[in-house]
């Protein structure tokens, strides 16, 4: 009778010893989290993915800002590659990088053929650091960001680069969106009738992880 009386005395304190630990574990917060922010934590090998925010566009000032690209439909889609507890940084690997049904505007005669995105995939980090920065560069400095813009002219197409290092953008919890302004592209190619700089202001979401039923909105805690 001692014995089981023992052997209940310690089930019992060992169940009081892993109250607390499975306590802490469920509080731990992710930078990255779906369907509301602390939720549940995004995996690693998740699939996000955003297209402008409806009603807005993709905008392209080229030169001195008179020129300018504009695009009603753009896509990403990025692979997470990290997601680690809060504070810290979230990784991922931007994978596919689509802009579509675009305009030249400040420009008579020039026609939009295409726009696309060199040197892929990107990477990219998302911080939970005060104003939730959201960071996207090229893999090596040989390999930066690069776009690739094509008009025609009478018929003539016209090819402009574009590239850099690095993209700063933020992310916003309130629609689950992240929004680039004025971020700077040099002129990297293309013959003299192409302008430079190029300056890049796109707002995307909601960031949707699309490996999970019903693809939940993306937080950032």
């Amino acid at each position: 009778m001692r014995k089981y009386v023992q052997l209940a005395a310690a089930a019992a304190s060992a169940a009081i010893v892993m109250v607390p630990m499975a306590s802490a574990d469920a509080a731990t917060t992710h930078v990255l989290t779906i369907r509301k922010a602390g939720g549940p934590a995004v995996r690693a090998g998740a699939v996000l993915k955003a297209s402008l925010v409806t009603g807005t566009e993709a905008v392209f000032s080229l030169g001195t800002g008179t020129v300018k690209l504009i695009c009603k439909s753009a896509r990403l889609s990025a692979t997470v590659r990290s997601n680690p507890a809060t504070p810290g940084n979230a990784t991922e690997s931007l994978t596919a990088v689509t802009v579509a049904n675009c305009t030249v505007s400040g420009f008579p005669g020039l026609t939009f053929k295409s726009i696309k995105a060199k040197n892929l995939p990107y990477k990219v980090m998302v911080s939970d650091a005060k104003g939730d920065p959201v960071t996207v560069s090229g893999q090596t400095v040989t390999q930066p960001i690069k776009f690739t813009v094509t008009v025609t002219a009478s018929g003539s197409p016209i090819s402009c680069s574009y590239k850099a290092a690095s993209v700063t953008g933020h992310a916003s919890n309130t629609a689950s969106t992240i929004a680039f302004s004025k971020q700077k592209f040099t002129k990297a190619g293309g013959n003299q009738a192409c302008l430079g700089p190029a300056h890049f202001s796109a707002k995307f979401g909601p960031v949707r992880d699309t490996s999970v039923k019903n693809s939940p909105k993306v937080f950032v805690n």
